[in-house]
């Protein structure tokens, strides 16, 4: 391990969290997904209206009604299916710009503009904290790199920065553990304890899929602190979950809400599968890391360092307990593989393997910091960084105008098309022109209605 800066280099993450903030937002619209429209909306009825329902937004658009993320609740009243903390954090600089009147939030882009700023700022504050993690291993130029490659050379830019879909409070989530438990056990304090446990919680909150990558961060801090000192971190994420099951229990009678309804037999169809799990998961598992259209290494192979830094691992464990971070990422690597939809629907490459990047940061900032030690290796690694970056910066602004997802078949029904190396999402997207909503967001719709 080599000599890490004592004094948090606060300055330096400031200054990579404002830029990747204006790089995430250059392309100027949300890159909305059938998942993300109810929470922003439910932003908007929360800053206008101060509910959580959303029947005036139903009203005004009853094709929604249609899509399953969009769910009655009990009493008979619309509301988002997916967890609602997504929108709950949406809903303060939504009730800010009302409030204040630098949004109206009836205009027809504001819920759109909310949606890519929260997301946004979420997104490039998980990279900031990621890197200042990161700082306490790796000298702070390899922290910057491996922040990079996480900001700037996956998804994190092309989806999860760009709308509410649950990925961007997971990466804010975990990375806030990151950066409060990613220190020498002794130095663990019970503020970062607590830190870590929030940043668990909202983590689960808004994503329940990622559980047993949160039950092994905690086990992770167990290990390391003890059961006593990790009682505080514990309470909060228990309580966090009764919170979620609670709700959906009042709201739809069932404590996993409106996800029954999400896997109902029209979505099976809709998805050409025979349930919510893969009777083949080596199939997944091989597609989120190499399917032409979805795989990792083929959409981001910086991340293809990580194994040069399995090596340097052993020398850190002792103070860090960085396997234990590997392992997170592999369990929930797994569950991925055995969806059926391992692919995640519509998007540009992959998505849901940007859930398990951050614990993998570590790793993949030791590899970085072992390839530059000679130019045989940093060369090779800055190649596969540069296409990373090119690559998300592409989907950025060209998805979803490369028309891949649906032609010449929808892929949810066509999975084949998932493996096809002749027409694969990248060479599509580079025969395309940029998105046509790119910029819509820095127009005077995104923040006032017309004139009548």
């Amino acid at each position: 391990m080599t000599d890490a800066p004592r004094r948090p280099p606060r300055f330096a993450a400031f200054v990579l969290f404002a830029a990747l903030v204006v790089v995430y937002n250059a392309n100027g619209r949300e890159v909305g997904t059938y998942d993300s429209q109810p929470a922003k909306f439910t932003a908007r009825e929360l800053a206008v209206n101060h509910t959580l329902r959303l029947d005036r937004t139903i009203a005004q658009y009853p094709q929604l009604a249609e899509r399953a993320a969009f769910a009655k609740d009990r009493q008979g009243h619309w509301r988002d299916a997916y967890p609602v903390l997504p929108a709950l954090i949406a809903g303060v600089p939504a009730i800010v710009g009302h409030a204040t009147g630098l949004i109206d939030m009836d205009a027809p882009g504001a819920p759109n503009l909310v949606a890519a700023l929260t997301a946004s700022v979420l997104t490039a504050a998980a990279v900031a904290l990621v890197f200042v993690a990161l700082t306490r291993i790796v000298p702070p130029v390899v922290a910057v790199i491996a922040a990079l490659a996480l900001g700037l050379g996956t998804n994190y830019w092309t989806h999860v920065s760009r709308t509410l879909w649950a990925h961007e409070t997971v990466a804010f989530g975990v990375a806030l553990a990151l950066w409060a438990w990613l220190k020498p056990a002794p130095e663990l304090r019970p503020r970062d304890v607590i830190a870590g446990g929030i940043g668990l919680a909202m983590a689960g909150a808004a994503r329940p899929q990622v559980a047993p990558m949160i039950a092994v961060l905690l086990l992770w801090l167990v290990a390391r602190v003890g059961v006593r000192r990790a009682i505080a971190a514990s309470a909060i994420i228990a309580s966090a979950a009764a919170i979620v099951l609670v709700t959906n229990v009042v709201w739809f009678g069932h404590a996993l809400g409106a996800t029954p309804a999400l896997y109902s037999a029209q979505e099976t169809i809709a998805h050409g599968t025979t349930g919510p799990f893969n009777a083949a998961p080596w199939v997944g598992a091989a597609g989120l890391l190499v399917s032409p259209s979805r795989g990792l290494f083929v959409f981001s192979p910086v991340w293809l360092v990580a194994f040069a830094g399995l090596g340097p691992l052993a020398r850190v464990d002792r103070q860090f307990g960085l396997r234990s971070l590997v392992v997170a990422s592999l369990v929930q690597f797994v569950v991925y593989s055995a969806f059926s939809v391992w692919w995640g629907g519509h998007t540009f490459g992959p998505r849901y393997m940007l859930d398990v990047l951050i614990p993998l940061s570590p790793v993949l900032a030791l590899g970085l910091a072992r390839a530059r030690g000679s130019r045989a290796t940093a060369w090779p690694a800055l190649i596969l960084l540069a296409w990373s970056i090119g690559v998300a910066g592409l989907g950025a602004f060209v998805y979803p105008n490369d028309g891949w997802n649906t032609d010449p078949d929808d892929v949810d029904r066509d999975h084949a098309r998932l493996w096809n190396v002749a027409d694969s999402q990248i060479p599509r997207a580079l025969h395309q022109p940029p998105s046509p909503q790119n910029f819509d967001l820095f127009t005077r719709a995104a923040v006032r209605r017309p004139v009548e």
